[in-house]
């Protein structure tokens, strides 16, 4: 079986994966709830056209409601439900007042801007996308209502699915036994989840200390504080945390940055720690869950600086988890990002390169669609978008499983076209579709197989008498356009994206190791650096993995950036070893030195080797302010 395994290429290996883990009930139904009433109420009030983008906007919504806090949720449904209701003014204006040339152009410049938009991050990205395939179903679907009244209806249906997401409590994850404390708590359940998650990751790198698994359960526990970051960040109505139940999550979360980093420096000396040191983290992440108190701890060991700072960090976290928390303690130590800057991202390297991939796509189907239909040629471009994600997979792997997944549904589309009653059967097969996105969305051919059979349900209870043989021809049309224009030159360097996620990386670690060296007390920075630090090398080590998993011809445009990334790992880890020791001791020595001037001459080398000139700038020991006197 290994040999199979080795003998796939990385290509087709992505294709066959899917992501595993327990069926989330709760967004189960509230798909169940959202696309298929929408769509029965518009029918019972003979409005089946807007009922029809009603659905759409919940069904677009639920591909983005994913499992977080329910004030992330907001901006993560609610940003690119907006951008979609955008994209279908702007798609059914231009659509009924231009020409198909000119239709073709506006259509190619919004896939540039959506495109460049994406680079900036996964809200951004969802926000792009449903601007694009909404612009092309308000160009491509004639509909009865003007274009505003599609925009209300589309951001009517993902504001149901939103309310839905905000009103429904997640099933076991409230803390409290009293009708009182449950309407009062239930509204953090995702937030104190992603919070106790932090020290239950906290535990499992403390028991993985001194063994092959220490590197991946350090990653493990980046993913869970990027996690928790993202969760508690969310958009609140007041500057400050507004209850004594969210102040107290503010406090839990800061509180184990500090075991975090004492955790990560244990690590990072390879040996392996008294058992008894993952029992305090373990009964926090009981106590979090619980809403409850620590209770006692177990005894310290303080044998090395390591040790001592997960007894203090335990120390401390015991303090803090007694008390309420005040305002300005729900800080969480992340960096906010400039107009400008997200200005600069889109426009840098990897905007730039993404966002002409996606207009020359998006605007070759658009014209191509136009010359095939004309009307109801929404469905090229709408695919284009899809595949030309590098969200969803490597550029083949994204290919095959949308082939597959449009195949597989609309034969299954056929089937029951057959034998349900209409409209009431296909209604409910809406109903039935939107449940089963929330466990589709492990696998793009599955989600693309759910998506086909709810879409082609929508448009034929909506009049559209279109065979959904056609939209297999029109995929593999759109497969083909995209494959090719993925492999197209571009002006600049190929890929674009995997190295300004490297070169940001690069400066978050480098502006974490001055702060270090620098020898300042200022804690909170220090926490913020590192907390960059590691979640740009984990965004830099997902893009270098999708790029790796490429077909060949666009793989080895970034050869060595893995090695690159590598070294950057094991100077933030060293990094904060070194915090740490001089926290305890005061000064680094000169073996410190000498190891941290070797990577810093190993990350300038494998820089320069992989073309990432601004790496070798941040490498120079000698800006470094530490480095001039120690050793």
């Amino acid at each position: 079986m290994s040999r199979l395994a080795l003998a796939v290429p990385p290509w087709l290996a992505h294709a066959l994966r899917a992501q595993r883990g327990p069926v989330p009930w709760n967004a189960v139904v509230r798909g169940a709830l959202a696309g298929g009433p929408l769509l029965l109420a518009a029918v019972l009030m003979d409005q089946v056209s807007v009922g029809v983008v009603a659905a759409l906007g919940a069904m677009l919504a639920g591909i983005n409601d994913r499992p977080g806090s329910r004030r992330i949720s907001v901006k993560r449904i609610g940003v690119p439900a907006l951008a979609g209701a955008g994209g279908l003014l702007v798609g059914t204006y231009a659509g009924e007042h231009t020409h198909a040339v000119v239709l073709t152009l506006v259509l190619t410049l919004l896939g540039l801007l959506a495109g460049s938009v994406s680079a900036i991050g996964p809200v951004a990205s969802g926000a792009g996308t449903q601007l694009l395939v909404t612009a092309a179903i308000g160009a491509g679907m004639p509909l009865p209502e003007s274009g505003w009244e599609r925009a209300l209806a589309y951001v009517g249906g993902a504001a149901w699915l939103l309310t839905l997401r905000l009103v429904l409590p997640t099933p076991g994850a409230v803390a409290g036994d009293s009708r009182l404390e449950f309407w009062l708590d239930f509204r953090f359940d995702g937030e104190r989840d992603a919070v106790a998650k932090v020290y239950d990751a906290v535990v499992e790198l403390l028991r993985a200390t001194g063994s092959p698994e220490a590197t991946d359960r350090r990653a493990a526990l980046t993913a869970a504080l990027d996690h928790a970051q993202d969760a508690l960040a969310g958009p609140r109505l007041r500057r400050y945390a507004s209850s004594a139940t969210e102040r107290r999550l503010h406090t839990q979360y800061a509180a184990a940055l500090p075991l975090a980093e004492a955790a990560t420096a244990l690590a990072w000396a390879g040996e392996a720690v008294p058992a008894r040191a993952a029992e305090g983290p373990l009964r926090l992440a009981a106590a979090v869950r619980a809403n409850t108190s620590t209770g006692p701890l177990p005894a310290p060991a303080r044998s090395a600086p390591a040790l001592r700072a997960l007894d203090d960090a335990l120390l401390g976290a015991a303090e803090a988890f007694d008390q309420e928390g005040d305002a300005h303690e729900e800080r969480l130590h992340r960096r906010r990002r400039s107009g400008k800057s997200l200005v600069r991202v889109a426009l840098g390297s990897g905007g730039r390169e993404y966002g002409m991939r996606v207009a020359l796509s998006f605007g070759v189907s658009a014209a191509v669609a136009q010359a095939l239909h004309h009307v109801h040629w929404y469905w090229l471009p709408a695919t284009a978008v899809f595949l030309v994600k590098p969200d969803l997979g490597p550029l083949a792997s994204r290919v095959l499983s949308r082939a597959a997944g449009t195949v597989l549904g609309a034969v299954v589309f056929a089937g029951f076209a057959a034998l349900l009653p209409r409209p009431e059967g296909l209604v409910a097969l809406v109903a039935v579709c939107g449940a089963l996105i929330p466990v589709a969305t492990r696998h793009f051919a599955a989600q693309t197989a759910v998506v086909t059979v709810l879409v082609l349900a929508l448009v034929m209870v909506g009049g559209d008498p279109q065979a959904s043989w056609s939209r297999i021809l029109e995929t593999l049309l759109a497969c083909a356009i995209v494959l090719i224009v993925g492999h197209l030159p571009m002006p600049g360097q190929r890929g674009g994206g995997v190295r300004a996620r490297l070169a940001k990386a690069g400066d978050a670690a480098y502006a974490y190791l001055a702060h270090v060296l620098s020898e300042s007390d200022d804690r909170a920075r220090r926490w913020t650096l590192r907390r960059e630090a590691y979640r740009t090398l984990a965004e830099a080590h997902a893009a270098i993995d999708l790029s790796a998993a490429e077909l060949p011809a666009l793989a080895r445009h970034t050869e060595g950036t893995a090695e690159v990334a590598a070294t950057l790992e094991r100077l933030v880890d060293t990094t904060t070893a070194y915090a740490v020791h001089l926290d305890d001791t005061g000064h680094l020595t000169p073996q410190d030195t000498e190891r941290l001037t070797e990577l810093l001459d190993e990350l300038t080398e494998r820089g320069r080797r992989a073309g990432l000139g601004r790496l070798a700038p941040a490498a120079r020991r000698g800006t470094l302010p530490g480095l001039r006197t120690v050793g």
